[in-house]
């Protein structure tokens, strides 16, 4: 069944393959971007099915346009991808107050600005699905990484939310957690922190740890198949793991929690008062 479908960061990595595959299958797709030429191909191949638009998500006025722009063009929205956004390499001492402030711009705010946008659309055809490209790094933490953890914890803490809220007005609410995939996403879109040779140590232990070895590493066109089902699914879940890392380091690291939680259960209570 044709979708039509409001996507960000289409113009690389998962973005622009899922693209392809929403046109190739008949979907209509609007894509945005910061730069449209990337887009020139699709936009020759697929004429009115496809709409590019020029977007900055951290304008927040520029977003609600886009929006609407699409809604207007294609006369409905069925699904709205927040895929948009980027990585942030260093140990938390090391990530200035620009590289902290930039990415939560374009990682939570940014995916915030999207879905509060979508969200009266949604309302009014009383149907619709938000999808928040989150990460098995919102649900556990990796050394070296911790401020674009920060990001996707926080994505996930509004869309949890949201989820509940929006739940009776016919409208989904989907988190897609990938583990690691062989993109650009430690390439020319990540930023990297000030480097403080006390983390050298660290940094260099990671290629042993696990969701970081190389076998952790699914392939992208791998991807396809689960978000079409995923689009198409008239019950999606709330959160969906893409690869094989995800559910089994969650397993592992959730038990550590209970358990430590546990450990201290008679503290915890005895300061309920």
């Amino acid at each position: 069944m044709e979708k039509t479908i409001f996507i960000t960061g289409a113009s690389r990595g998962f973005g622009k393959l899922w693209t392809e595959a929403f046109l190739k299958r008949g979907d209509k797709v609007a894509a945005t971007s910061r730069n449209i030429e990337a887009y020139q191909d699709l936009a020759e191949q697929y004429g009115e099915q496809f709409l590019p638009i020029a977007l900055d998500i951290t304008d927040r006025e520029a977003v609600f346009k886009a929006v609407h722009e699409a809604k207007d063009h294609f006369g409905k929205l069925d699904v709205v991808i927040n895929n948009a956004g980027y990585g942030v390499f260093g140990a938390v001492e090391e990530v200035g107050e620009k590289a902290a402030r930039d990415v939560f711009e374009a990682n939570v705010f940014g995916t915030l600005w999207v879905t509060q946008a979508a969200l009266p659309i949604f309302r009014a055809q009383g149907s619709g699905h938000v999808i928040q490209l989150s990460s098995v790094l919102g649900v556990w933490s990796l050394p070296t990484l911790g401020i674009y953890n920060a990001t996707k914890f926080a994505v996930e803490g509004f869309s949890e939310a949201l989820a509940s809220e929006v739940k009776d007005f016919g409208i989904h609410v989907t988190m897609i957690e990938p583990n690691g995939y062989t993109t650009d996403f430690g390439g020319s879109s990540a930023v990297h922190g000030d480097v403080i040779p006390a983390y050298d140590a660290l940094k260099s232990s990671l290629g042993e740890a696990e969701g970081l070895l190389p076998e952790d590493y699914g392939k992208p066109e791998a991807t396809v198949p689960a978000i079409l089902k995923l689009i198409d699914s008239e019950n999606p879940p709330l959160r969906l793991f893409l690869g094989k890392v995800g559910l089994r380091k969650t397993e592992k690291v959730y038990a550590e929690k209970i358990q430590v939680w546990k450990e201290w259960k008679d503290v915890s209570e005895a300061a309920h008062g």
